[in-house]
């Protein structure tokens, strides 16, 4: 059962750059469903399922935005800094764990009590130099023989769960729920072209093992399952977000207004041709803002024909993201009949 997968993905910790808890949960799961898989020398853990000439690319980013240790004072209090992109009033009181060499240790981010704030420092944001890592230790050699240290990377302390309907909520749905369509799709395609199931790292900090493998394999095209931002919560408008929980994947036209990425309208143009034939419920997206691994990988040589296929995730970059199981459901359904096919790569 998908949601099972998505369960064990969500919970489990991959901060960018150490994504080898997921490497091994995926290697797990498609063990006797692909013909081959291996590591490649950045990290990324490709999945082949072979066939003809025509060469598919699907990709899926591992890594987790989280933290790192930066410093320990003489009272054992942590200084870190960020891994990947965290608007800092989420940190504020969240519960983590911190990834020592003798196992993982728990730890809470306190900073000054608002008790004790001027009535003017109240109304500022918490800067991340001001907040700190509490294990309850009480000097730096009791964190040190934690097996904690300076580089030791930090995740959020948070288990997937179930909220009304057929909505779920965890950490790192960016991009567990990615990572969870692509393990599904690989396992139920049947398809007469090769496809490539890349498991990428370190996108949250620049898409950068989505270049290397695309460089490697050389696919005729690309499509990045990733997750999006609908609009349909307090405080957003369709004017913000046109995309809606519920209403089926996202085929993104344009990332940051098309200074990331303009998806090939060939590829979007065969999705959405198999959506519709198949009656599978999909959405289009025009972003001005955000990136995903197909923004990299459209530039890899001499241009592979890309694009981003997404999931509706509320409070992305929280440890509280929210996505339907409907989409996650019905993105597994529309990939796998379209890899059963191919786009008209030709120009008119």
């Amino acid at each position: 059962m998908i949601k099972d997968l998505l369960k064990k993905l969500s919970d489990a910790h991959g901060v960018s750059s150490y994504e080898g808890n997921i490497r091994d949960i995926i290697k797990e799961e498609l063990a006797g469903h692909v013909d081959d898989i291996y590591t490649d020398k950045m990290g990324n853990l490709i999945a082949v399922k072979p066939g003809d000439d025509f060469k598919f690319m699907v990709a899926s980013h591992m890594d987790e935005i989280g933290l790192m240790v930066q410093h320990i004072d003489e009272k054992g209090f942590i200084k870190f800094v960020h891994v990947g992109g965290w608007f800092n009033p989420v940190l504020y009181t969240q519960r983590v764990i911190i990834h020592g060499s003798k196992g993982p240790v728990t730890g809470v981010i306190g900073a000054k009590p608002p008790h004790k704030m001027s009535p003017e420092d109240r109304k500022k944001e918490i800067k991340i130099e001001n907040m700190f890592i509490d294990v309850g230790a009480v000097s730096e050699e009791e964190v040190n023989e934690l097996g904690i240290e300076i580089g030791s990377p930090v995740t959020t302390d948070r288990e997937f769960t179930d909220l009304a309907g057929s909505r779920v909520t965890g950490k790192a749905m960016d991009n567990r729920v990615g990572v969870a369509v692509l393990i599904e799709t690989l396992k139920k395609s049947n398809s007469p072209h090769t496809i490539y199931g890349v498991f990428t790292v370190q996108e949250e900090l620049g898409l950068k093992g989505a270049k290397v493998s695309a460089f490697a394999l050389k696919p005729d095209c690309a499509i990045a399952t990733d997750v999006t931002i609908p609009g349909d919560h307090p405080g957003m408008t369709t004017k913000d977000a046109t995309v809606e929980m519920g209403k089926g994947p996202v085929l993104v036209l344009a990332s940051a207004s098309g200074r990331g990425l303009m998806a090939d309208w060939r590829v979007s143009d065969w999705l959405r041709k198999t959506a519709e034939e198949n009656e599978i419920p999909y959405q289009l997206e025009v972003g001005d803002g955000g990136n995903t691994d197909a923004t990299i990988i459209h530039l890899v040589r001499d241009g592979i024909p890309s694009i981003p296929f997404s999931v509706p995730a509320r409070y992305i970059h929280s440890p509280v993201e929210v996505v339907d199981m409907k989409d996650v459901e019905a993105s597994v359904e529309l990939l796998v009949k379209a890899l059963k096919t191919k786009p008209d790569l030709t120009w008119d």
